[in-house]
């Protein structure tokens, strides 16, 4: 086992140990935050199928920044598509989307007695466009990926699969009381989680 993946190890247990959630006033922070800590997310496309053109389409896909643990997230969403997919297909047309992900998905909400709706079951609003990685980015989403989503690896190889991230452009935080807060890129990936 490498030291990377020991220290992941660790990491993770401590989170599921109960690892606070950063305060409100760090909004890049609670992005990363929750960005590390979700599996998946509800991903937004503009529809290019018939009966639907143009309108909103959203659907569930899994998605990882990095293996488990609060020192491994890059903060990039990585996703694992294939064309087959009527969201991919969407994307071919136009590569706009936006991704929601919410601690809803983790057991912090609900042990605080959080209604998913609740600013304090904090969520995130990411906008901007996928984009497939490069060769030299595939391995490290497909390590991202594969550490969390390990039945990927044996998902049907004629699907012709291949690793995507969401390219962020606009960030919005909702994790308080009192409305969004708006989070650069920049200042987004200038922060760990």
């Amino acid at each position: 086992m490498s030291r990377l993946t020991l220290l992941c190890a660790v990491a993770a247990l401590l989170l599921a140990a109960g690892r606070a959630i950063p305060p409100p006033e760090e909004a890049a922070r609670m992005a990363r935050f929750v960005l590390h800590n979700c599996d998946w997310g509800a991903l937004a496309t503009l529809s290019a199928q018939e009966g639907l053109r143009g309108r909103p389409f959203a659907n569930i896909f899994s998605l990882s920044d990095g293996p488990p643990g609060p020192f491994c997230g890059s903060g990039v969403p990585y996703l694992y598509l294939t064309d087959m997919e009527i969201s991919v297909q969407d994307l071919e047309i136009n590569s706009n989307a936006s991704l929601t992900v919410s601690l809803a998905q983790t057991p912090y909400c609900k042990k605080h007695r959080y209604d998913p709706q609740n600013p304090l079951c904090a969520h995130i609003i990411f906008c901007g466009s996928i984009v497939k990685v490069n060769d030299s980015e595939a391995d490290i989403a497909k390590k991202a990926l594969f550490s969390r989503h390990p039945e990927m690896e044996s998902w049907p190889k004629d699907h012709n699969w291949f690793f995507a991230k969401f390219n962020i452009t606009n960030i919005w935080v909702l994790d308080y009381f009192g409305g969004l807060k708006i989070v650069t890129p920049e200042e987004y990936y200038s922060v760990k989680p």
